[in-house]
């Protein structure tokens, strides 16, 4: 569960992980131009960015609720315990769609514990307290062994087979972090509050990676520098519901049952 930040008084807009990750997949479908490479292979690639989290759609269903914040467990603020439930459930997801899919995500969930296999300097693993250990390093275990069965039958057909020469996969996995993380942008922050930010490590091609560079520039229209979807302008959508904080002992499922979708809308522009 994401619950976006919000002005004092202000409701929270609260996004289901798996909502999160869709709009990471639309941004998937949208990128690629005359200067990035669009992706490939387009659909399993497509289809892991859009399903990404959907390990968390189980655990996001029971709306626990954090005591300090009378709301949901924001994402960062959910116990380890429940987090690490979540980890194998994304890649099992994705890998019933494509062996790629699969081993796409799975990446992801290694990677979320290991600094974005180094694209990050946030080290998760470092900070596991010693009571989950076991449990976090069986987990990452077991990921790694997916890894490399589903290497190998993607090796065994000539035509997936290049698809996991090292560059090639890790660009493909470099992509997803960047859907995810800017997505991110939108959805952990409110409107008022979003500033200027970078995206490093974007690849354009195999071997070809720049900063993308993100900023406000006025209503809810945001300019891209490079810009790496097609054509100029790119509108795109979250749907999440607006809430309050609630007393202690509050059932949020009830609560939040009563609650419609809302959706915030951004425009993405060449800038």
């Amino acid at each position: 569960m994401i619950v976006q930040s919000a002005d004092t008084g202000n409701p929270h807009f609260v996004i289901l992980q798996t909502d999160h990750a869709r709009m990471s997949g639309h941004l998937a479908q949208a990128f690629g131009n005359a200067q990035f490479a669009t992706l490939n292979p387009r659909e399993p690639v497509a289809y892991a960015v859009a399903h990404h989290d959907e390990g968390w759609a189980e655990l996001d269903a029971r709306m626990l609720q954090d005591p300090d914040t009378g709301l949901p467990y924001h994402l960062t603020k959910t116990p380890l315990p429940r987090i690490i439930e979540t980890g194998s459930g994304s890649p099992d997801f994705n890998e019933k769609y494509h062996p790629y899919s699969g081993l796409l995500s799975s990446m992801h969930t290694y990677g979320l514990y290991h600094g974005r296999y180094g694209l990050s300097d946030k080290v998760f693993i470092d900070l596991i307290p010693p009571q989950f250990k076991e449990q976090v390093t069986a987990l990452l275990a077991g990921e790694l062994a997916r890894q490399e069965r589903l290497k190998a039958r993607l090796a065994a057909d000539s035509v997936t087979a290049g698809w996991i020469v090292a560059d090639f996969l890790f660009t493909n996995y470099k992509l997803l972090q960047f859907f995810d993380t800017l997505a991110l942008y939108f959805h952990m922050v409110h409107a008022e509050a979003r500033a200027e930010s970078t995206f490093p490590n974007v690849p354009r091609a195999v071997g070809d990676d720049v900063t993308i560079v993100i900023r406000p520039i006025g209503g809810d229209d945001y300019a891209l520098s490079p810009w790496p979807f097609a054509g100029h302008r790119l509108d795109i959508a979250t749907r999440g519901r607006y809430v309050i904080p609630q007393p202690k002992g509050t059932d949020l499922v009830a609560m939040m049952d009563g609650i419609s979708y809302s959706e915030q809308r951004v425009m993405l522009v060449a800038g």
